[in-house]
């Protein structure tokens, strides 16, 4: 794809990388002056600053770390809706699948958390070739199955994933949204950069149902007959209501918010992404 994987915030990691730290190093970016102390490093003086005022200052630049890519992926019955090869989760492990690749190949750590009502499968963050394998075969094996708990899910990963990390959320967010603004703010309140990719039919959101059918609730509830010059507009007004409560969630919760139809190619998605993070862009949109 040519387009690095970028965190919006300062990571901590164990070796040097492309992406900021909170803390100072010796990196080309300059950060800031501050009045040199005794034991500083002599070398970081700026003399030009001393010719100018007499006074010793230190020159602070800011230090390159490596990033912590956690992706959490809902694999709740209705990330099954779709045909056979092209489900939700089918898009879903795309996106997860390519992030991943993307992350490991410019050395960054890759972790998968998985499940429905909790995680099932963990791979915690780790570099190496080896340690990519082992997560792109754990998300080639997802399946949808069980009820949604992702809430709970994401509030699990707040308090596992210790250090500073870019957390990728894929889902369909098949429930009422309100309780995601405290799951949300809980991984904001640990630091990490929350990215969040919603994904949907454009059936969902459309309504195009021109008879009778017989709606059918892949987490396990009762099948539904409606006809939908019944309940179509009824239908589609709670729909932009429930999106606009989501994304007005993320944006109160400062999450990275993409919304996905599935006729969308997962490789756009991603570069729109990828383009969002990059420091020129985030520069230009502030």
């Amino acid at each position: 794809m040519g387009l690095p994987l970028n965190s919006r915030s300062p990571m901590l990691g164990s070796v040097s990388g492309r992406h900021r730290s909170p803390v100072r190093g010796s990196s080309l970016e300059f950060a800031e002056y501050r009045k040199y102390v005794p034991g500083d490093d002599t070398r970081r003086l700026d003399w030009r600053t001393w010719g100018r005022s007499d006074r010793y200052y230190i020159k602070e630049f800011e230090a390159d770390t490596n990033l912590r890519l956690c992706l959490i992926v809902d694999t709740s019955g209705s990330m099954g809706f779709g045909e056979e090869g092209s489900t939700r989760l089918d898009y879903a492990k795309s996106l997860a699948g390519t992030l991943a690749y993307l992350a490991a190949n410019q050395g960054d750590a890759v972790g998968v958390f998985s499940g429905a009502e909790g995680f099932e499968n963990e791979i915690p963050a780790k570099r190496g070739p080896l340690h990519l394998g082992i997560v792109l075969d754990q998300i080639a094996v997802l399946e949808a199955k069980g009820e949604t708990g992702l809430v709970a899910a994401i509030h699990e990963a707040a308090e596992k994933i210790g250090q500073r990390a870019l957390i990728v959320v894929i889902s369909d967010l098949f429930f009422q949204p309100e309780p995601l603004k405290e799951a949300f703010q809980h991984l904001r309140f640990r630091k990490h950069d929350v990215s969040l990719f919603h994904l949907l039919d454009k059936a969902e959101i459309e309504f195009d149902f021109d008879r009778p059918t017989r709606f059918v609730d892949l987490e396990g509830g009762a099948p539904l007959l409606a006809d939908p010059a019944l309940i179509g507009q009824q239908y589609r007004t709670a729909v932009q209501q429930y999106l606009a409560k989501v994304t007005d969630i993320a944006s109160q919760s400062g999450i990275d918010y993409h919304r996905v139809t599935m006729d969308e190619p997962y490789d756009q998605v991603l570069a729109r992404f990828l383009l969002g993070r990059s420091p020129k862009t985030a520069r230009s949109a502030r």
